[in-house]
Formats: C-alpha cells, structure tokens, sequence
C-alpha cells in the first residue's frame, strides 16, 4: 500500500542527498491559498461582523445565534460530559501542565508525569540559519553581532551571512560587517541584499548557497516583504519595521538627555518613530527647546527633521505616570526608556516592550552596542505577543516520551476514550492491539 523510496548505496555512491525533497509530502500550497483568503479577510477587517456572518453561512451552513459562545453554554457542555470522558480530559490537562511547567524559566527538563512516565526536553539547535545584516542608510555592522553570537551560543552548525554589496567597496559588503563576520568565525559570507538575499536564503541557490532553516536579521520593507512571503518555507525571526523609541518620563528627567535620546533614534530613518510620553509640562516644553537646538548640529539633519515631524513621533502628554504605563504598554514600543522617580518599580508595571532602559545612565544607545542585551527587537507593537532576538530564537524544543508497560497500562484506557470522543477509533486501536492484537479500529 506503500510507495518504496530505495536510498541503499546512494551515499557510497557519492551522491548528494536532499532529504527534505526525496521523503514525500502532500501538496500544499500555502501562496496560492493566501491569495484565495486575502479578499475575504479583507472583508472582515471591513464589514466585521457582518462579513462573518456571510462567511458563516457560506462555509459552514450554519449562522449561530451569537458569534460570542454564551458562558452558559460552556457549562452546559461541561455538566454534560461522560465521566469517563472527564476523566480523560483531566489527566490529559494535568500531565500537559507539568510538562509545560518545566519549560518555564530555567526549570529542569525531565518531569516524570506518573511512576514509569517520563517526558524529557531537548533543546536543539536549528541545523542552518541565514543572516541579513543592512547596509542602507546604515551599515550596521553591531547586527553582526546581534545576530552571530546568539547563534553560535545556540550551538548552530551553519551559519551564513547576507549583506548588501557596496559601490565604494567594489561591490563587497562594507568592510566594518566583514571584520566582524571573521573575527566572528563567519566565513560564509554573501555580497547580496534585500529581497534577492531572502529568497536565496530561501530557496537556496545551485552551485552558490544551500537552502537555510531559519533568516533572522532586520532590514528594509522589501526584506519584511520577502520573509513575509517566504514564512513557512523557512521560520523568520520577526517582520520588523521603522525602529521606535518611547520614553516614559517625569519631571526628574533631563530634557538634554531625553531629546538626545528621542535624536538617536530618529537618525535611523526618516520612517522612525519617537515618542515622548510624559506628565510634566516641563519636561515637554524643555524637550522641545532641546530639539530645536540639537537637531540642526546632528550630520543627518534631514533624515531627523522628517523622522521627528512625521506622524509616527510625538510627545504624548498624561495626567500622571500610572497613565504613562498604560500608554506605554498600548504602544508595544521596540524601545521603552524609563526615567522618572522609582524606574524600577515602573518597570515592573510594564508589559509590552522589545527592551527597556532605566534610568538616565542607560541610554538606547547603549542597547545598540555594548550593553549586552539584544538590538534585534520587536517592532510595529509586536513586542505584545513577540520577543527580541536571543538564543532561543536558534533552538527547537523536542520532547521525548517513554513510558514503562506498566504507565503505558494506567493510562491506555483514557486514551482510548478521548480517542473515541475525537471519531479517531484507529487512534484508539493503537492503544488497544498492545493489549489485544486482534482489535479493530470501530
């Protein structure tokens, strides 16, 4: 019933194998299916409930009564569970708990769920990454770093780098990212940018680049575009966009620092965000003099002036701090500054942010560089559901169940019920033909 794929003597032979494309999957076009869904979530996020209500009926043949499923009904459906049903449920609650327990923090990676069952956490690193490192506006030779050393902590085997060729540099990356990449240890370097380096990363390239597992790395709108596209082929690291600063700031703040702060960042691109988010009059009027006289001795006056004027940046004024952390965390900021009295316990309010700086001695800048935390962070309000880029951005996480005849025993009939519950009698079956070899999928 099976199709045969004979690989005997294919090594010896000296063929090169890609596994990924002999072993067989199903076809399963995610792009032509994008292009499918595109008009109809369109549709939602214009018509909303409306246009769900059209789909429902198209789709399902079913318009329920309230798409919000009554509470009421959630206990209805739980009052009327078989037992053994519940039973089921909760062992499969219990031991899904404690085995995510020990993936909290720096917990151990071994729980045992039950006398003779055991589920251990392996954590390996993806097999080949690709880096993009800018080389727009900015050649940023610190993503270099941000990128290469979490991975080689990571313990990744192959590792190759994307940088745009340069002009000036005859058509090499800029030698600032090349020094890097070698003292990194980095040797297999690209002189190719933009989308053109995601699609190679992507798709591999004959005779040049072998596909990767994993891209990482910020870069322009036509980079995000490309990993955009490309997510699913191969996993990204994020779709970054515009780099933002947000700086929660009182009356004890400096507004020589807090402009020059809000400067640094507006330097990247004239897409930057910076905000200003504060109680004090103060503080705004004398950040918006320091503005005025910091700006126009910066050498990328234009890039700045833009950045600052544009819609993206603005000084957001506040009744008081408590309101600032809710602003703060509405906004999702890449980079969240802190200075006011206390930062510390204002931090510990904040959820939402790629990283955060405290206090006047801790300047983004410092993040970009030398402080040792990440600069590849979330971007666009991501930072509420994603994180900046760190070693475990490099690893998988692999479970490996064993359990004992006598564990397998306790818990097979569970198994079997909720196999049942689920219309999947073969699932069942595997449990039961352990036990009775003859059993047949019902």
């Amino acid at each position: 019933m099976l199709r045969v794929i004979n690989l005997r003597g294919r090594r010896a032979a000296g063929e090169r194998l890609d596994y990924a494309d002999i072993v067989p999957r199903a076809d399963f076009d995610v792009a032509a299916a994008t292009e499918i869904v595109r008009p109809l979530c369109e549709d939602v996020a214009r018509r909303g409930a409306a246009a769900l209500a059209d789909y429902s009926v198209r789709f399902d043949r079913v318009l329920p009564h309230t798409f919000r499923v009554p509470s009421t009904a959630l206990e209805t459906a739980a009052a009327q569970l078989h037992p053994d049903l519940r039973k089921a449920f909760a062992t499969a609650i219990e031991r899904r708990r404690r085995v995510s327990e020990t993936e909290f923090g720096d917990s151990g990676g071994e729980v045992s769920v039950a006398p003779g069952a055991m589920v251990r956490r392996r954590m390996i690193p993806v097999s080949r990454v690709g880096l993009y490192v800018p080389g727009g506006l900015a050649p940023l030779a610190s993503s270099v770093i941000m990128n290469v050393v979490p991975a080689k902590v990571a313990g990744v085997p192959s590792i190759a780098l994307a940088s745009p060729p340069q002009i000036e540099f005859g058509g090499l990356p800029h030698p600032n990212i090349l020094a890097l990449c070698h003292i990194l240890g980095v040797d297999e370097v690209y002189a190719v940018g933009g989308a053109q380096a995601i699609a190679m990363f992507a798709y591999g390239v004959s005779d040049l680049c072998r596909q990767v597992d994993l891209i990482t790395g910020p870069g322009n709108i036509y980079v995000v575009a490309a990993k955009r596209l490309l997510k699913g082929r191969v996993s990204i690291d994020a779709e970054a966009g515009p780099t933002e600063i947000a700086v929660l700031a009182d009356s004890t703040a400096d507004p020589v620092h807090v402009a020059a702060d809000l400067i640094s960042q507006a330097e990247h691109d004239p897409l930057a965000a910076a905000v200003l988010i504060t109680d004090s009059d103060e503080l705004a009027e004398g950040t918006q003099a320091e503005l005025a006289a910091q700006v126009p001795s910066t050498k990328h006056v234009e890039r700045i002036a833009q950045s600052l004027a544009g819609r993206q940046s603005a000084i957001i004024m506040v009744d008081d701090i408590e309101q600032g952390i809710e602003v703060a965390n509405g906004y999702a900021a890449e980079h969240l500054e802190i200075q006011t009295a206390n930062s510390e316990h204002v931090a510990s309010m904040i959820t939402n942010a790629g990283a955060v700086f405290l206090g006047p001695w801790s300047p983004v800048s410092l993040g970009d560089y030398c402080a040792g935390s990440t600069h590849v962070l979330p971007t666009g309000g991501c930072a509420c559901h994603s994180s900046g880029l760190n070693v475990r951005s490099f690893l998988k996480m692999m479970h490996v169940v064993s359990y004992s005849q006598a564990a397998f025993a306790e818990v097979a009939r569970k198994v079997e019920v909720f196999a049942d519950a689920e219309d999947l009698p073969a699932h069942g079956a595997a449990i039961a033909r352990r036990f009775f070899p003859s059993t047949r999928a019902r």
